[in-house]
Formats: C-alpha cells, sequence, structure tokens
C-alpha cells in the first residue's frame, strides 16, 4: 500500500495566487504611484521636449540613454537622448528621438554607475531651458529638476548553443 506524503503535484489556489501577484509585480511601471499621479496624461513627451517653456512647473515622465554626466558641489546634471518609452517606461527604439534634455537631481549620481549609454527613466517638474554647447553650436535643452530617476538594467545579447528552459511569461528572440 502506498504511503501518502501529504504532498501534491498540483498546486493549491493560495500558491496560484501568490504565483500571480509576484509575476504582476515584475510588470509594475518603475516611476512611484505617488508622482505618476502627479501628471497631467495630456501633455505628450514631444510637447515638453519641442517647448518646455510652455510647460514649465508641470511634472513629466521622460525616458532615454545617457549622453554625458557632470557632478557639481550641490547637483548632478545628466544630459540625456531622448526614446520613446515601452513597456515600464523602459526607453526603447534608439532611431527615433525628440531630441535631448537634460536631468537635474540634487544629489550626487556616481558616473562609474550612471555612465554613457545606460538607459535610464525620469521624473520631475519641467524647470525651462538651459543653452550648453553641443559641438561647434549652442543647443537648448529643456530642463528636468529630477523627482525621480530609474536607472535600467544593463542588457547584453548571449548566445547559448544550447536548449534552453525558461519559467514565466515574456518574449525573446534569438540569433
Amino acid at each position: 500500500m502506498p504511503r501518502e506524503t501529504g504532498y501534491s503535484i498540483f498546486p493549491k489556489p493560495i500558491s496560484i495566487a501568490i504565483i500571480v501577484l509576484l509575476s504582476l509585480t515584475g510588470c509594475a511601471p518603475v516611476i512611484s504611484k505617488q508622482t505618476r499621479e502627479q501628471i497631467n496624461p495630456d501633455i505628450a513627451p514631444e510637447e515638453v521636449l519641442r517647448n518646455p517653456e510652455q510647460y514649465k512647473g508641470e511634472m513629466v515622465i521622460l525616458s532615454g540613454e545617457i549622453i554625458e554626466i557632470e557632478n557639481k558641489e550641490d547637483n548632478t546634471s545628466v544630459k540625456v537622448l531622448q526614446l520613446p518609452a515601452g513597456f515600464r517606461g523602459k526607453p526603447k527604439d534608439m532611431s527615433k528621438s525628440e531630441g535631448r534634455f537634460l536631468a537635474i537631481a540634487d544629489y550626487y549620481l556616481d558616473p562609474f554607475i550612471y555612465t554613457k549609454g545606460r538607459k535610464v527613466t525620469v521624473a520631475g517638474k519641467v524647470e525651462g531651458t538651459r543653452q550648453l554647447p553641443l559641438g561647434e553650436t549652442q543647443y537648448n535643452y529643456p530642463v528636468i529638476h529630477v523627482t525621480e530617476l530609474y536607472l535600467w538594467s544593463i542588457e547584453e545579447d548571449y548566445y547559448y548553443p544550447y536548449p534552453s528552459f525558461h519559467i514565466g511569461f515574456g518574449f525573446g528572440h534569438s540569433f
């Protein structure tokens, strides 16, 4: 007669609920709900970048790729190439940009971590513009005073010469 261990090969309903909740938290936006509630959904990021003076004082979320970082005595300025935001606010599509912007944080950001090419999502208030050199010309950078700044993980494409097994939802590609 087989001995019963009390374990089932099928998960209990509570286990399913926990798994679903954990997988959903991985889909949450990277900017806090409190900050997102302050954003006017009728204002498109490209409008802010084209005419920042018109949106002075408005809270916005912009995504992009770090071009340069400069620490000063009382803040850090991050030059960012704006990129359209994808899922969770992550920058995507390097072939399309509405321009550059300057994110000003009232705290120190380590340039070894916040390096050129890293992707960021920035939430903050529009302060206007600042003219800075760009090559042999001057560029009017829209200035965003940072409320929240999210640094995305570095993604590297790996080629695995063998099959792999994954658990969870998602999309992928292969070479």
